[in-house]
């Protein structure tokens, strides 16, 4: 057997790929996701598509948010579609995105990862993210019936320098 590796690609994240973006979340989250956007026109934020070589569709998505802590880029909303974890993937978008902070002259990159997400925190450690401080956070989700709920957990903050 043969293994075929294709390196993926990192673009902005433009309204058009919503619609094939359903693996990353609801409708609700999408709507978000479609806000965050306008946010990216004004500068704010910057919102990434990792997409295979051979296709256009994104597989990953994530934000920097450069208004949340002064002198860093705070990493949010990172998915990789499910079917495609562990596969290097999430490890290229945050890399990308590490580049697009470093690339605006900032030095520092934070994240908050939820306590019941070992695997990501793993992942972040392995990148070199050290962790600083836990925080509880919120949001709304949409049930499958539609209906919002808030979703609360707990997250450990990561913080990383970057050279």
């Amino acid at each position: 057997m043969m293994d075929i590796v294709l390196k993926p690609s990192v673009r902005d994240l433009v309204h058009a790929d919503l619609a094939s973006c359903g693996w990353a979340g609801s409708d609700h989250h999408l709507v978000g996701v479609a806000r965050q956007l306008e946010r990216a026109r004004a500068g704010d934020v910057d919102y990434l598509a990792v997409c295979p070589a051979a296709t256009d569709i994104p597989v990953a998505k994530g934000g920097v948010d450069y208004q949340v802590e002064e002198g860093a880029g705070t990493l949010w909303q990172l998915a990789v579609h499910p079917a495609l974890q562990s596969c290097g993937i999430g490890t290229f978008l945050v890399e990308a995105a590490e580049a697009r902070i470093r690339g605006r002259g900032v030095r520092r990159a934070e994240l908050a990862v939820e306590e019941s997400n070992p695997r990501a925190r793993a992942l972040y450690e392995r990148l070199g993210y050290v962790a600083y401080d836990r925080r509880p956070d919120a949001w709304d989700e949409q049930a499958p019936d539609g209906s919002l709920h808030r979703y609360e957990t707990m997250c450990t903050l990561m913080r990383k320098e970057l050279s």
